[in-house]
């Protein structure tokens, strides 16, 4: 089991209470999930069967100064599936054919996710939650190594300054290694960034954030995670990673900008069907996506 790194918080006090305690838009839970509860969710994610996507596709090809190339980790979506070369969602603008219909939550992050929510209409001022809100999307990060075909281990846990663009406060849960959070005021390259929070984000804690500073004015990013405890999650049918920290986080697209894999625009299908296959091989709910006649994710 790991054990939360005390010696951050001895030494000063915890700046994610800080803001939450002022009304800032941040809130931070240690061990919010339970030793239970984070045993039976690990316990559904060896059941899933992660990806690794490359960024770009056939019908979105790198830009003219970028080549080809693939995340920094395998990932894995719940409720929509929001592939690295549709481009994710970011409104205004794109919207559509960038959210595909995936597996609903299994019982015991419908639970997590219903506390979740009942935190963020506790703690979040009703300007910040728009209407209709609700955690429906999750993206399930694995964090680690890359092994390269001669055995070396390269460190690439770590996510780039960037923002989450679907409307609301977002939801954080992390599992294993604690991970160095930061909220950045972005001067256009990340070495020019300016940190202005950061936190660890401990074993079975919980980050909410949200509001103008937090969630629309600020970058933030995966400075690096910890390789204390020496644990690792076992990934099915990966081979190539070893993972010390998974990250479960929860955002919110409004429904109907969810659309199934057959509603695709073909440029769109043809870009994530081999996805699509890879998953339909260990997931029911995507081989039935494949047919056309898969039911909607809850």
């Amino acid at each position: 089991m790991f054990k939360p790194k005390g010696s951050f918080k001895k030494r000063m006090p915890n700046p994610a209470q800080r803001a939450a305690e002022t009304g800032r838009g941040l809130v931070y839970k240690q061990g919010y999930i339970s030793p239970r509860e984070k045993e039976e969710i690990l316990a559904y994610l060896t059941t899933l069967h992660p990806i690794w996507e490359m960024r770009y596709s056939k019908n979105n090809p790198p830009p003219e100064n970028q080549k080809q190339r693939p995340l920094l980790r395998p990932v894995y979506w719940l409720g929509n599936w929001q592939f690295a070369c549709l481009n994710y969602y970011h409104p205004p603008k794109g919207i559509y054919n960038r959210c595909v219909q995936a597996e609903g939550y299994p019982p015991i992050l419908e639970y997590i996710v219903q506390k979740i929510e009942a935190l963020v209409h506790e703690s979040f001022e009703p300007r910040d939650i728009p209407r209709g809100w609700h955690l429906n999307t999750c993206l399930i990060n694995y964090y680690g190594n890359q092994i390269t075909p001669d055995g070396k281990r390269l460190d690439c846990a770590r996510v780039g300054e960037h923002k989450d663009f679907e409307p609301g406060p977002v939801a954080s849960v992390s599992f294993g290694e604690r991970a160095l959070f930061q909220f950045v005021s972005s001067k256009g390259t990340e070495s020019k960034s300016t940190v202005v929070l950061q936190q660890w984000l401990d074993d079975r804690s919980l980050q909410i954030f949200g509001g103008d500073k937090f969630k629309k004015h600020l970058f933030h990013r995966v400075q690096r995670v910890d390789k204390k405890d020496g644990q690792t999650f076992a990934l099915n049918g990966i081979d190539d990673f070893e993972t010390r920290r998974i990250n479960l986080t929860f955002r919110y697209v409004p429904d109907e900008h969810i659309v199934p894999f057959q509603r695709l625009p073909e440029t769109a299908k043809e870009d994530v069907q081999g996805y699509v296959e890879q998953l339909a091989q260990h997931s029911s709910f995507f081989k039935e996506q494949l047919k056309g006649d898969g039911p909607r994710s809850s």
